[in-house]
């Protein structure tokens, strides 16, 4: 695995994802522009709202960011854990329409093994619950190995946050070794310790979401990825 700094971690990922046809877009504000349901910008999608529900044509139907973040019910693990943040920056590549599981599984893979040089032994996959086609993708198309995906519910793998755009997500984790973990017999990818750190979440943006566990399918599905910058790094 060979080191980068933030910066050049940074623009590793926004120019892979140009050469794969995405429009770089600068990170929007942190004040959400005429979505009254957030108070703060939360996430890398949070913004293109109006993409994803089809309400606005984006620039492009590729798109990726580095977006600026403010999530305050992380707040509470802040200083508990190595991987929790309330400020902090989130890379992103976004389809409205185009591309979905295929390609942002395989180019999920293809950064972090070919790019980032990212060690395959010490990476591992989850996916939601029932999503066996995701399952197949992973393991068919991508060659990651079937032992090291793992099945998780709904608290862990469907991504939501308010109201918008939300569905099943399948996530990267990277092992950083049993002496960073709890030394529980039971320590598994997902455990709150710190020895497994999801990195990257690829959200499969299938509803649109009211908030209050009612879901409207979306006519065009699309996919929402988010990579923290400083996890990452």
């Amino acid at each position: 695995m060979e080191w980068t700094g933030l910066n050049e971690l940074r623009e590793k990922f926004l120019h892979f994802f140009e050469e794969k046809g995405h429009l770089r877009l600068p990170s929007f504000p942190l004040i959400p522009q005429g979505d009254n349901s957030l108070l703060l910008i939360n996430s890398g999608m949070a913004p293109m709202k109006k993409w994803f529900l089809g309400q606005e044509v984006p620039p492009r139907k590729r798109v990726t960011t580095c977006q600026k973040c403010i999530r305050t019910p992380d707040i509470e693990n802040v200083g508990k854990t190595a991987r929790h943040g309330t400020f902090f920056e989130m890379l992103g590549n976004f389809s409205f329409g185009d591309y979905f599981k295929h390609e942002a599984t395989k180019w999920a893979w293809e950064f972090i093994t070919q790019e980032l040089k990212m060690p395959v032994d010490k990476l591992w996959v989850s996916i939601y619950e029932g999503d066996e086609e995701t399952r197949k993708i992973w393991v068919e198309e991508v060659g990651v190995d079937p032992s090291r995906i793992v099945t998780m519910g709904k608290e862990d793998n469907f991504w939501e946050i308010g109201a918008g755009p939300c569905g099943p997500c399948s996530e990267i984790y990277f092992d950083r070794g049993p002496e960073k973990g709890c030394g529980k017999p039971d320590c598994h990818v997902g455990c709150e310790c710190d020895r497994y750190v999801e990195f990257w979440n690829l959200v499969f943006s299938q509803f649109d979401g009211d908030g209050n566990g009612n879901y409207t399918p979306m006519a065009h599905p699309n996919i929402d990825t988010g990579m923290g910058l400083e996890r990452q790094h």
